[in-house]
């Protein structure tokens, strides 16, 4: 996006994320999806539990995602992390001691290019609603990407997994922990099983998986 644009946005009445139509950060036909209550996504890759999601990755979903990613609407992390919440309550495991919410991460060039990193920013919402009601759930960006890793925009299911595999390694801490692994959507699941991957690598057990939204072709709904 131009700096033109940015521009604009900055100086312009702030408009609905999604439609672009209404004042506000997201108008309520735009909010409603992010309000729904958790489902299964889908059949999810090996090693990977079924992913628990709350929408659908389409219409004014994508849009909105993309302003917080790419846009720099901060604001919108906050509903996206409340999304964010319902799935991940629904993919906690049951058992002793508080588990983990760890993230997928995000690839160094992108979160400088971005000027943050949108889904730790979901992650921290997540997590202090979750503990707000009485959820003992702890985040831990325990994940890096180890080297460079292409665009996975435009890839099949076969080349994202080539292209992410043994690209993430996780931190020591994470060994006997229970983790919930979230991403903001999932797709084919590569990056999510690449990432649950590298926590069973390091000694962790993968319990839950949890993501805002899935593609259609993953929904069950």
């Amino acid at each position: 996006m131009s700096a033109l644009a940015d521009l604009i946005d900055l100086l312009l009445p702030q408009r609905c994320a999604g439609c672009g139509h209404h004042p506000g950060l997201l108008c309520d036909a735009c909010a409603r999806p992010l309000l729904a209550e958790a489902r299964p996504a889908g059949q999810a890759p090996a090693g990977l539990p079924p992913p628990w999601t709350v929408a659908a990755y389409e219409g004014p979903l994508r849009t909105i995602l993309a302003s917080y990613k790419e846009r720099g609407r901060a604001a919108l992390a906050v509903p996206l992390g409340e999304a964010l919440a319902t799935a991940v309550h629904a993919a906690l495991p049951s058992g002793p001691g508080p588990p983990l919410v760890v993230w997928v991460p995000s690839g160094r060039r992108a979160v400088r290019r971005r000027g943050h990193d949108p889904l730790r920013g979901m992650v921290e919402v997540a997590v202090r609603r979750l503990r707000a009601s009485g959820v003992p759930v702890t985040a831990l960006g325990a994940l890096r990407q180890r080297g460079r890793v292409a665009d996975q925009a435009g890839l099949s299911a076969r080349e994202r997994a080539a292209n992410l595999a043994g690209a993430v390694e996780a931190r020591a801490e994470v060994a006997g922990r229970r983790v919930v692994l979230v991403d903001d959507v999932v797709t084919t699941g590569a990056s999510l099983a690449e990432s649950a991957r590298a926590l069973r690598a390091a000694g962790a057990d993968v319990a839950g998986a949890a993501t805002v939204a899935a593609t259609p072709r993953h929904r069950l709904w």
